[in-house]
């Protein structure tokens, strides 16, 4: 890496740092894009611009419903039993019809909320102002609310008789589904600068598997929350802190009998479910998570590349370089295409196969930030304006 590379690249994360600074310290900011040194006077990061080309896949939008904005947090959607759960900022928790969209209720948390939502058999959860963690159940009556240790950035991990939540002090903590008592706790070390990325947690009936800070992948046992495995997806070194930032980014994925990630400054990779142990890792750096499938592994990197890996090898199968400095979203594998968002409400559907453009789908005009999610048929998304859209392909 050329020396001006590395220092565009601090550049870019101290930005992210002050953000997070902004975020802990001054709950109202409510937008931090003027922290961005490279703002739209700086052509050479401008984001390039929309290439026409010959769509080979319809792509529709099936409906669309409005929850509100996200703020400076990530909403994700929850998909449970043919229904649709999401959340906002404002406190907003709405369920609608995976089929038609159409609003089976609409409640008020009674609180601001950081994020969401979580959900599995007939618990949704959601976190809020600071750092309450909140748990309904599926007709809007809320179970039960307590206060974990600090805010929440990511959406809860629901499932196996647990709500499971890593707080930004990086404690690790587990939660009856049914009365919100607590399992057991873990603090975790937090390196003096993190990123302020959704760094999530998935869920397997033996092991809560956390991306955190650091660089590590870490599996905790579900009954206990003892260490069954740690994973380095990232080696933190450098002259400064700034340096040695290297957290693990978004959600890590489970295919088959592995769990795949990223990192920033970091790898990108494919870990043995059960040791924990690398089936392969590469050179990598991304800020959001990563998709996967039977066959391949996709993934982003800072510039807005969008590359797709073997899942068995670890090879580079291609590389789209055509949506740069755009703010991607994590990828995610839908039929014949893998799909990101970008920072300007556009669908991009790209070839699974060789990362060419198949179609592009334009929404409100607002930020994807979450990954999108898969619903059989459908693909969930949810802006960060507040419009929740279903999405076909044919």
């Amino acid at each position: 890496m050329t020396q001006q590379n590395k220092k565009e690249l601090n550049m870019r994360s101290m930005a992210k740092f002050v953000a997070l600074a902004c975020l802990l310290a001054v709950s109202g900011c409510s937008s931090l894009s003027w922290l961005n040194p490279f703002s739209s006077s700086d052509k050479k990061n401008q984001p390039t611009p929309l290439q026409e080309f010959k769509a080979t896949l319809a792509a529709r939008t099936l409906w669309s419903a409005d929850v509100g904005k996200s703020d400076i947090y990530v909403f994700s959607p929850a998909v449970l039993d043919k229904h649709v759960y999401v959340a906002a900022a404002n406190g907003t928790l709405m369920k609608l019809d995976l089929l038609s969209g159409r609003p089976v209720w609409r409640i008020d948390a009674d609180t601001s909320l950081t994020a969401g939502v979580g959900a599995s058999g007939n618990t949704i959860a959601v976190a809020g102002k600071k750092g309450s963690l909140i748990a309904f159940d599926t007709d809007g009556k809320r179970r039960w609310k307590i206060q974990a240790s600090s805010e929440i950035l990511t959406a809860p991990a629901v499932g196996f008789g647990l709500v499971v939540v890593r707080s930004i002090d990086n404690r690790v903590a587990a939660y009856d589904i049914e009365t919100g008592v607590r399992k057991w706790a873990v603090d975790r070390p937090l390196p003096p600068l993190t990123l302020r990325s959704v760094a999530g947690i998935v869920l397997t009936e033996q092991a809560a598997i956390v991306a955190t800070p650091g660089g590590k992948l870490v599996a905790l046992a579900m009954s206990t929350g003892n260490l069954r495995w740690e994973a380095a997806v990232a080696d933190p070194k450098g002259a400064t802190e700034l340096e040695r930032v290297a957290d693990v980014s978004g959600t890590p994925v489970l295919v088959d009998n592995e769990v795949c990630t990223v990192a920033y400054q970091g790898r990108v990779g494919c870990y043995d479910i059960a040791s924990g142990t690398a089936r392969w890792a590469k050179a990598f750096s991304s800020e959001v998570g990563v998709g996967a499938d039977q066959l391949f592994l996709f993934a982003v990197d800072m510039t807005g590349g969008v590359s797709g890996f073997s899942r068995n090898a670890g090879s580079s199968a291609w590389r789209n370089d055509k949506l740069l400095n755009r703010r991607i979203s994590t990828p995610v594998s839908f039929g014949r295409a893998v799909v990101v968002g970008d920072g300007f409400g556009f669908m991009h559907f790209l070839s699974r196969e060789d990362g060419v453009f198949l179609a592009r789908l334009p929404l409100d005009g607002g930020q994807v930030s979450a990954a999108p999610v898969v619903a059989g048929s459908s693909l969930i998304v949810q802006t960060k304006t507040g419009a929740v859209v279903a999405i076909a392909t044919e």
